[in-house]
Parts: C-alpha cells; structure tokens; sequence
C-alpha cells in the first residue's frame, strides 16, 4: 500500500473526530532478556495510519475550525545507530516519504506537547496504554489547565482506538489483496505440512516445515505461536508446547500462518498422522466440516453476528446428538450450555493488521454488528473430546478437531479467502499420499 491510502485514513479519521488532538504512538521495543529484544512489531493502530515501521515514533492529528494538521515524531537519523542496528529513515526523508504537515525530531516532543494542545478542548488517545509518551500528554494537560492566560484547555479525553479500529473493520481492496498474500504463503505451508507429516516426527519438526515456507517465501512472521497439537494435545485449545512425537493412529491439528505486511492470516486443519481417517476420526470430522460448511454459506450482509454465533452452537449441538455424545432437545441442552464441554469456543473473529482484530463486535447501542461487505473474519467451528472423559464413547476420546478458514463478506454474500487449502477427506488423504 502506498502513502496515498494511508493519507486517507488520516484524513478519515480527523473527519470522525471533534475539534481537539488526536495522539496515536508507535509500538515500544521488547526486552527479550538481558540485552536482547523480541523481534519488533509495530503497534497496528500506528501502521494503519501511517504505513511506518520504526518504533520511537509518534503521529498527532490536530483539529480545530480554521484548519486540520497532522504532526510526524520521527528518531532522528543517528551513525552509531545505522552501525550496530541500521539506519533510520530520518527526520528529512520521512518528509519526503509522508504527506504529513510536518516532521519533528522525537527528541523535541517532550517540549512541543504543551503548545500543540494549547487552547484545544478534547483529546483523543489510546485510554488503556501506559506509554510514557501518554503520560507525558497528560502531565501536559494538567500543566494547561492550571496555567494563566490560557482560555480553553482539554477536558474530554476519548478513547482514539474505538475510532480507528471501527475504521480498520471494513477492509479495503488493497488490505484485501494483502490478506490474500498472506493466505496464499500459509496455503503453501499447509500443504507442505500434510505432505512432510508422518509417524514418529515431533510436533516440532512439523512446524519447522511450515515456518521454512514462511520465511522462503518472504513473510514478516508468523501471524502468532503456531499450535501443532497431535492427539490428544489437540484438546488443549491454546496448545503451544509443540514437543511431542506424533503418534500413529492420531490426528494432528495444526493452527498456523503468517503475515504479510503486518497482515494476518488465520487457518486450522486437522488430519490423521498416517495420511488415513479410521473410521471413528472420519464420523467427528465430517461432522466438523459439515457444520463449518453451512455456517459460512449462511454469511452475507445484513446478517447478524451473534445470530451466526447460535446458529452454530445449534448445529455444532445437533452433531454431538447424532454422535450419541449428548441425547435431549436441543434447545434443553443449549440452554443448560451441555454442549459448551465440546465446543467451547466461539465460531469466529474479525481478521486484519492483528489475527485477533480488535474491531467492535457490537454498535453504539450495543447491539451486534450486522455484516458489511468488506469484513473478514474466521469461521471456525471445532470439537474436543478429551482421551479421559469418560463421558463419550470410547471410539471418539482422544480427537480434537478444529477447521477453520479465512472469509470476506461480500455485496453477494462470502469468498472463502482460504478455500485453496485442503480439507475435505478426499483431499487431505489424497495429499497425505501425493496423489494430489
């Protein structure tokens, strides 16, 4: 994406808000240990408006009846600095780069803060951040209010995320297309995976097929800590360990992708270890897809999300009735949340700059989203039978299963983001056994 969209995600953005500042900071650096740090990421709110990847950086956006400006903190271009870590863009080339009203030394915020909110009633941050930066914002609101000959001074703080973020749900045909790429690398991955697995690896060596494609194929990373969970690990939603060996007569669940430009892609398959269903894997499987199947074709705009939330509780319950796993009504068993032991989690998120796209789920009023064309969210329904619940019949304890695919929601209805990754039985065994 160029500088072109996000010039007009800011300009967006000072249209949605009253006169006053906005003030949107870039993602600190992470101590890993001692002197080392996490690989960094930039805080995605920042990116989204401006497309800048360094951290020590810092955006305002200014608002009041005579005009509107924007304000770019950079760190400024430093040789030792470029030696050890490499260059930054700098103080002069980012003028050049952003279509900004103006560029300032990082160094010159601490002092500037105060006249730029200077006789401006509301400010716009992120509430819920303990960034010094924000504190120095506040501190300088503070000094504001109690000095002489100042006439108007804040006093509305607003949250700015709520703002961006209800931007950021609606995606765009460029972030669309991003997203795209992103898919397309962890479809490759997938694959990889299903063709390299078999009996004896470690969960481990799985993932490291996937993570060698991602990074060949020029992914900014993973889009967050793979699950490779065979067996019985699969029951343990947020497995991560990845140390085991893998079993023949398993399945394996594997929940992994990547970004690409700082977007996610989010995908789960399940498959038998030894490339073929038994009998009892195949019955909990197709069930699974059955229910993911009919839960994305029922997506299209004006449907309501918590709408689609029970209908998938609904089929997910009727499955685990024809199972033999639950018996009763159905609307019985939802009600007493019977089916929850199975089916825990909900059927979906929205999905952009984070897998977990922290956009609203309900309005104003605090009723639930009805679908717009341009939202991306996961479908992906799942069921988990723990190895020692001896509540389900023998044949099925030990089998998690999760599949889960990436959708848009479009004027005519969905597009499967995803739908290039295999996953019927046929497919995946064929796969399993390189004949697709």
């Amino acid at each position: 994406m160029n500088e072109t969209h996000f010039y007009a995600r800011r300009q967006k953005l000072l249209d949605r808000m009253e006169e006053g500042v906005a003030i949107v900071t870039s993602a600190p650096t992470q101590s890993r240990s001692n002197d080392t740090e996490y690989l960094y990421r930039q805080n995605s709110d920042f990116y989204y408006l401006c497309g800048f990847n360094e951290d020590n950086s810092i955006l305002i956006l200014v608002k009041n009846p005579e005009l509107t400006k924007t304000i770019l903190f950079v760190e400024a271009y430093n040789a030792e600095h470029a030696l050890w870590n490499g260059a930054r863009l700098g103080v002069e080339r980012a003028r050049e780069r952003f279509r900004v009203d103006d560029v300032h030394d990082i160094s010159e915020y601490a002092t500037m803060i105060k006249d730029v909110l200077r006789e401006h009633i509301n400010l716009y941050i992120d509430l819920y951040s303990d960034s010094t930066r924000l504190t120095e914002v506040k501190n300088a609101a503070q000094s504001l209010h109690s000095t002489r000959g100042v006439k108007r001074h804040i006093r509305s703080i607003h949250d700015v995320t709520h703002l961006i973020r209800s931007m950021r749900l609606i995606k765009s045909d460029e972030e669309i297309e991003t997203i795209k790429k992103a898919i397309a690398i962890t479809a490759e991955a997938h694959h990889t995976a299903l063709r390299k697995c078999r009996t004896g690896m470690l969960e481990y060596q799985l993932q490291a097929a996937m993570s060698y494609v991602f990074l060949n194929s020029g992914a900014s990373a993973e889009a967050y800590g793979a699950i490779v969970a065979g067996g019985n690990n699969a029951n343990t939603l947020h497995y991560v360990d990845n140390r085991d060996e893998l079993r023949d007569g398993d399945l394996v669940l594997i929940d992994a992708a990547c970004e690409w430009e700082l977007y996610a892609s989010d995908i789960t398959r399940t498959f038998p270890i030894n490339g073929k269903f038994s009998d009892a894997q195949r019955e909990v499987y197709e069930k699974v897809l059955d229910v993911q199947l009919r839960v994305i074709e029922a997506i299209r705009v004006g449907v309501k999300r918590d709408w689609l939330q029970m209908y998938s509780e609904e089929l997910l319950c009727d499955a685990l009735i024809e199972l033999g796993i639950l018996s009763g009504e159905r609307s019985t068993l939802i009600e007493a949340k019977e089916h929850k032991k199975y089916a825990p989690h909900g059927i979906g998120h929205w999905m952009g700059l984070d897998v977990h796209d922290p956009c609203p789920y309900v309005d104003e009023a605090g009723e639930s989203l009805a679908f717009e064309a341009g939202m991306v969210m996961t479908i992906e329904p799942g069921l988990y039978f723990r190895a020692d619940d001896e509540s389900v019949p023998e044949r099925y304890r030990g089998i998690g299963i999760r599949i889960e695919d990436n959708i848009l929601v479009t004027e005519e209805g969905y597009e499967n983001l995803s739908a290039m990754i295999a996953k019927s039985v046929e497919e995946i065994e064929g796969i399993c056994h390189n004949q697709l």
